[in-house]
């Protein structure tokens, strides 16, 4: 017969082992991809309310939700230079897991060779997906934003990590280079 103490030990013990993993079950993000990439999947309310807001558009005109949640799941992840996960990323790997995730695309790793696996355009052209490029510290094509809707843009920002900014927005735009659509087949 097993005491009280003993069962009571048991538990504890059971506890202490089971709480690394209930505690990065709370912390992971509540919505995940849904669909395969390259579909495009009705977003769950709550990111339809939150990105229509943050981008000042009509909830109406956000229809693609494996990219907003794939936003939200990264947003504010910090920034690193060669980083590629959740503990720091760059701006080239944000945009190549985003165009591969989402829209089921393959890019090069480096910025000043993702420029070349694109089709250039106006920016009156710009539409979602669409790759933005900024020339930082007189480097050609050494940063990359993804194009969402309304001027705004996702990046990695070395200060802020993964986030929103208008691409008119003065700070941003003096170092606009380039943009344009990934071609096919990259």
């Amino acid at each position: 017969m097993v005491s009280f103490t003993a069962m009571r030990f048991r538990k504890i013990f059971l506890l202490i082992l089971l709480l690394p993993l209930l505690f990065s079950a709370c912390k992971s993000r509540k919505y995940r991809l849904k669909g395969q990439p390259g579909e495009i999947v009705q977003p769950a309310a709550s990111i339809l309310q939150k990105y229509s807001a943050l981008i000042g558009v009509e909830e109406g005109s956000i229809t693609n939700g494996r990219l907003y949640t794939f936003i939200d799941q990264w947003m504010g992840t910090p920034y690193r230079f060669g980083g590629l996960d959740k503990e720091g990323i760059d701006c080239s790997g944000f945009a190549l897991l985003l165009e591969q995730q989402v829209y089921g695309i393959n890019l090069p790793r480096m910025t000043g060779q993702q420029v070349t696996a694109i089709k250039r355009k106006y920016e009156e052209q710009l539409q979602e997906g669409d790759l933005v490029f900024f020339d930082f510290d007189g480097k050609k094509f050494s940063h990359v934003g993804i194009y969402l809707q309304n001027d705004y843009i996702v990046h990695a920002s070395t200060k802020k990590g993964i986030m929103l900014v208008k691409l008119h927005d003065p700070a941003m735009y003096k170092y606009f280079s380039r943009c344009g659509s990934v071609i096919a087949g990259q």
